[in-house]
């Protein structure tokens, strides 16, 4: 009997070594080293064969003589994530859902399926986490009941593989990718290599039969999709599922697409009966702003093509340590070390002894530059203890020097402060014309920081 081969593969990073060490060389991550056993090779050549139609290999072929067919999308009841997915679903995709442990993913995914039955289109419901049973309680929760959507609990993928080509379904859900192992290769369920050659598989169902299918991924304790990186290069979209499991609303956010843009923003609202978009997100994030408090700034951000405004909320007070705090949440916190300095050596407050706390109201994550500006006045206001306009929105990028830059798709931030009844917009000097902004909006151009909180705090 031939000698079993093993090796010894990182579950963070899939970096392979034929000895156990400590820290892997890959990723720096320690005690992450498991062992596996090597495979023959026929477990990877059977995920990827027979990638065509037909059993004659595929051949190099003139770009210009291949046919493509225009094929709609599909769209479900939720606009929210049809938005996010940049129009509806696409056949023959292959999308990535992650998100924390009971923030609703699942919920999101049978929703979605019996929205898409309705439509006449046969689900096949893949549950490796929960019975046939379990699900049909949550279904019943949600009032999703339907003959088109068919509910199948196992883990083995041969087994799926073979339920796929027998129901010939329309979409396929599978709940969770963590759990799904493939019998020809000896890890354990969740390893890089199962879920290396469990997603390889079901690409290729999904290319090869034009099946769209939704896997659901586990997140690490650092936020990241368990499993090797190689997941996300693999998929052909990867959505994040975000929230305080506390807290009722959730956000849908697109960090890869192949069929749309990225950065896209979903909101939705978790309620007994399920899932509900939102409609007007801006509204939900303003609607409990306090007036006449300091710290408190409105920001016109964009996310992917739709602008939002949400409001950033900045506590400053006198240190009791040698060395201050400076927490942010929502907000990158180099970003916030950034601008403190800015405001410390151009605009001349003394910083240096004073605690910092900053945050993004609602849950939001905001990154990018456009929100400098607003995050400069509200460390200001709070430090000078002077609030700001209610009727004022902020906008800009700061520079090092104290300058504020220009920033892209100014006329689409401005309406939206406007649809919300601001009165003045703060915007960059140079974002200042060539286009008509809506009537009873007062625009201030602004060159620096300095001239900002002469206009917003009156010195």
């Amino acid at each position: 009997m031939a000698k079993r081969k093993t090796k010894f593969m990182c579950q963070e990073c899939g970096y392979e070594s034929p000895k156990w060490m400590g820290k892997c060389p890959g990723c720096g991550q320690w005690n992450k080293m498991v062992e596996e056993v090597e495979s023959t090779g026929s477990t990877r050549r059977g995920a990827f064969a027979n990638t065509g139609n037909t059993s004659v290999a595929a051949k190099a072929t003139p770009i210009t003589s291949i046919e493509t067919v225009s094929e709609p999308r599909i769209t479900t009841d939720l606009n929210e994530l049809n938005r996010v997915l940049g129009g509806g679903v696409v056949r023959g995709s292959l999308v990535l859902i992650g998100g924390d442990p009971g923030i609703g993913k699942s919920t999101l995914l049978l929703q979605v399926s019996y929205q898409l039955a309705k439509k006449a289109h046969s689900v096949l419901y893949i549950s490796g986490e929960e019975s046939m049973r379990q699900t049909k309680l949550r279904a019943d929760r949600l009032g999703v009941t339907s003959d088109n959507l068919l509910v199948y609990s196992e883990t083995n993928l041969q087994e799926i593989s073979l339920t796929i080509e027998n129901s010939n379904p329309d979409f396929v859900i599978v709940d969770s990718i963590q759990t799904i192992f493939h019998p020809e290769v000896t890890s354990a369920p969740g390893s890089v290599s199962q879920v290396r050659e469990c997603t390889a598989e079901l690409m290729r169902i999904a290319k090869t039969k034009g099946i769209a299918i939704f896997i659901v991924g586990h997140v690490t304790k650092e936020g990241s999709i368990a499993g090797p990186r190689l997941l996300e290069h693999m998929v052909d979209t990867v959505l994040y599922f975000e929230g305080e499991r506390h807290h009722t609303y959730r956000i849908l956010r697109a960090v890869k697409n192949r069929f749309g843009s990225t950065n896209e923003m979903g909101i939705f609202e978790m309620k007994e009966v399920g899932l509900e978009e939102v409609a007007n997100p801006s509204e939900i994030f303003l609607e409990e702003r306090s007036q006449g408090a300091s710290g408190s700034t409105v920001v016109a951000s964009m996310e992917g093509t739709r602008p939002v405004l949400v409001e950033i909320q900045a506590l400053i007070s006198p240190t009791s340590f040698g060395n201050p705090r400076r927490m942010a949440t929502g907000i990158d916190h180099n970003r916030v070390s950034l601008l403190m300095a800015v405001l410390e050596k151009r605009v001349g407050l003394l910083l240096a002894n004073q605690d910092a706390y900053l945050k993004v109201a609602g849950g939001v994550k905001l990154d990018e530059p456009a929100i400098d500006l607003a995050v400069a006045v509200s460390i200001a206001s709070s430090f000078r203890d002077k609030p700001t306009r209610a009727s004022d929105c902020i906008i800009g990028e700061v520079g090092l020097t104290g300058e504020v830059r220009r920033v892209s798709r100014i006329e689409q931030r401005v309406q939206e402060a406007a649809k919300l009844g601001f009165e003045r917009i703060i915007l960059p000097e140079n974002n200042l014309g060539g286009w008509t902004p809506p009537r009873g909006v007062e625009l201030i151009g602004v060159s620096s920081v300095s001239h900002a909180l002469k206009v917003t705090l009156g010195g």
